[in-house]
C-alpha cells in the first residue's frame, strides 16, 4: 500500500514538472536559429525542444537499424543465430533484471515476490533451468509444498540441474517425514556429488535412522575424504557404526561376522563402553578369556562402568563368591578410587557375605554420593551386620528419594536411556549417549539395574552352600526399591 501511494506521488510530481516545463516554454519569448550548411533556420523555444527530442529519438532508431545491418551481415556470412540474438538482447536483459530482482527478494523473505519476478523472468528468458530453481524456493518459503516439488521436477532432466532437483525433493520429503523416500534421493544424490558436505551430512543421518550400517559407514569413508571430520572422530563413529553392526549381525544369527564386527569396534575404540562388551564376549565365545578380561580391563581404566562389570562377570559365570572377588580384583584396581570401582568392591564383598568388608570398600560414598544404589547396598551392609530394621528402613528411605546415579543421557535433548544405543531414540542424533547423571532429578525416573544379580551370578551352579536367609535381603532390599520407584 505504501509503496503504491509512493508510486502515484511520483508520477503527479513528474506529470507537474512536465507541464510547468511546457508551459515555461510558451510563455519564454524570443526565438532560436540555427545556422547549417549556410542556411540558418528560426524557431521558437518550443519548436526547438520538440525538434531536439526527435533529433535524439531518430539518433536511436538510426543506431538500432545499424545494429541489425550488422546482424543481417552476420546471419549472411554464416551465423545462423546472428539475427534471432539480436531481437532477443533486449528480452534477455530485463529478463536478467526480473531474475535478479527475484534472487534478492527471495533473500530478504519476501516468497510473494520473488515467485512473480521469478515469472516475469521465465517468461522472458524461455529457460525453465534457470527460473524453476527460484520459483521452487520460493514456493517452500510460502509454505506451499507441492508446489514446489513440481518445480524441483522439472530440473531433473537437465544434467546442470538435476543434482539441485534432487537435492530439493529430498528436503521436502525429509520435511514431510518420509525418511524412505528422502534417503533414496540423497542415495542418487551421492551417486552425482559424492563430495557434497551438506548431502553427506543429510545422508549420513538417514542411513543411521534407517539401521543401513554398512551404507553409513561408505558415507563416513567419503566425509573423511572430503576432509569433513578429523581422523580421531572418524575413528569413533566407525566404532559406533561397527558396534550396531555386530548387534544387527548376532540378532540375525552371523555369530562370526558379529564378532568380528564387535572386536574391529573396539580396535577403532578401546575405550568405548558397549564396543568393549562386545568384543569381550567375542574373545570368550573363541576361547580366549584373558584377552577378554583384558579388554575390559583396558575400558574400565578410562571408563568404570556397570556393563564392563557384568561382561567380565560373565567371562567365568559358575565361579564361587570368594574366586569371583578375587579375579575383580585386576579390574578394580585399574581405576580404584572410582565410585563404581568401589560400589563393585562391596557388592562384590556382600556376594561373599563380608559385611565388614563391604562397608570399607563402600567407605563414606553413601554420604558424599549417595544414590539409589550406594545408599540400597548400604542398606544391605547394616542388615548383614545386625543393624536394627529401623537404621535398615531408613537407609532404604533415603535410598527412594535419592538420585539414580549416571545414566545414558543423549548430549543433545537430554533424553535418559535404559541402554546404549547409537542414535538416540528421542531426537535421532548419532553417538551422542554419555555415560553421566540426569541434569535435572525429574530426568532421573528411569530404573537402575543392581549390579549384584550380575556380580553373584548363578547360585544354582556355584558349589558354595546356599546363601543365608541374611544374604538374600540384600537382593530383596535393591529390589523392593526398585519396585516402590
Amino acid at each position: 500500500m505504501l509503496w503504491s501511494l509512493l508510486k502515484v506521488i511520483v508520477f503527479v510530481a513528474l506529470a507537474a514538472a512536465m507541464a510547468y516545463g511546457v508551459a515555461l516554454l510558451l510563455e519564454t519569448p524570443g526565438e532560436v536559429r540555427v545556422a547549417f550548411g549556410g542556411r540558418e533556420f528560426a524557431v521558437t523555444p518550443l519548436g526547438f525542444v520538440i525538434w531536439l527530442a526527435i533529433l535524439v529519438a531518430a539518433t536511436m532508431v538510426l543506431l538500432k537499424l545499424l545494429g541489425l545491418l550488422v546482424a543481417v551481415m552476420r546471419f549472411l556470412l554464416g551465423d545462423d543465430t546472428a539475427i534471432t540474438r539480436y531481437f532477443s538482447r533486449d528480452r534477455e536483459r530485463r529478463g536478467v533484471d526480473a531474475l535478479s530482482s527475484s534472487m534478492i527478494a527471495l533473500a530478504s523473505g519476501d516468497a510473494t515476490l520473488a515467485e512473480r519476478k521469478a515469472a516475469k523472468a521465465e517468461k522472458l528468458l524461455r529457460r525453465p533451468a534457470m527460473t524453476a530453481l527460484v520459483r521452487a524456493q520460493a514456493a517452500e518459503l510460502n509454505g506451499d509444498r507441492a508446489k514446489a516439488s513440481g518445480f524441483y521436477k522439472t530440473l531433473l532432466p537437465n544434467d546442470a540441474t538435476r543434482f539441485a532437483g534432487i537435492a530439493g525433493l529430498g528436503r521436502i520429503k525429509r520435511e514431510e517425514g518420509d525418511a524412505e523416500t528422502a534417503l533414496a534421493l540423497a542415495r542418487k544424490g551421492f551417486a552425482l556429488r559424492p563430495d557434497n558436505p551438506q548431502l553427506l551430512k543429510e545422508l549420513f543421518e538417514l542411513q543411521c535412522k534407517a539401521e543401513d550400517w554398512a551404507g553409513a559407514r561408505e558415507t563416513l569413508n567419503a566425509m573423511l575424504h572430503a576432509r569433513m571430520l578429523p581422523r580421531d572422530v572418524a575413528a569413533r563413529r566407525g566404532a559406533v557404526l561397527s558396534v550396531a553392526d555386530a548387534r544387527k549381525a548376532m540378532a540375525e544369527g552371523s555369530d562370526a561376522r558379529g564378532r568380528e564386527a564387535a572386536k574391529q569396534a573396539n580396535k577403532l575404540a578401546p575405550t568405548l563402553v558397549p564396543a568393549a562388551t562386545l568384543a569381550a564376549q567375542a574373545h570368550a565365545a573363541e576361547g580366549s578369556r584373558r584377552r577378554a578380561a583384558k579388554t575390559l580391563t583396558t575400558a574400565w581404566t578410562a571408563n568404570p562402568h556397570p556393563d564392563l562389570a557384568a561382561a567380565f562377570a560373565a567371562i567365568e559365570p559358575a565361579e564361587a563368591p570368594a574366586a569371583r572377588r578375587r579375579r575383580f580384583d585386576a579390574l578394580i584396581a585399574a581405576a580404584p578410587a572410582h565410585a563404581e570401582s568401589r560400589l563393585l568392591a562391596a557388592e562384590l564383598a556382600l556376594a561373599d557375605e563380608d559385611f565388614p568388608g563391604a562397608r570399607k570398600a563402600l567407605g563414606g560414598l553413601a554420604e558424599s554420593e549417595p544414590t539409589t544404589r550406594s545408599l540400597a547396598v548400604m542398606a544391605a551392609v547394616e542388615r548383614g551386620l545386625g543393624a536394627p530394621d529401623v537404621e535398615v528402613r531408613a537407609w532404604l528411605a533415603k535410598a527412594l528419594g535419592a538420585p539414580r546415579g549416571p545414566e545414558w543421557i543423549c548430549g543433545k535433548c537430554n533424553h535418559v536411556h535404559t541402554a546404549w544405543v547409537p542414535v538416540c531414540e528421542n531426537c535421532g542424533a548419532f553417538d551422542t549417549l554419555d555415560w553421566k547423571a540426569p541434569p535435572h532429578a525429574s530426568d532421573a525416573g528411569l530404573a537402575h539395574s543392581s549390579m549384584l544379580p550380575l556380580i553373584v551370578g548363578a547360585p544354582a551352579a556355584a558349589p558354595e552352600p546356599a546363601p543365608k536367609p541374611e544374604a538374600a535381603t540384600v537382593e530383596d532390599a535393591e529390589l523392593a526399591t526398585e519396585r516402590t520407584a
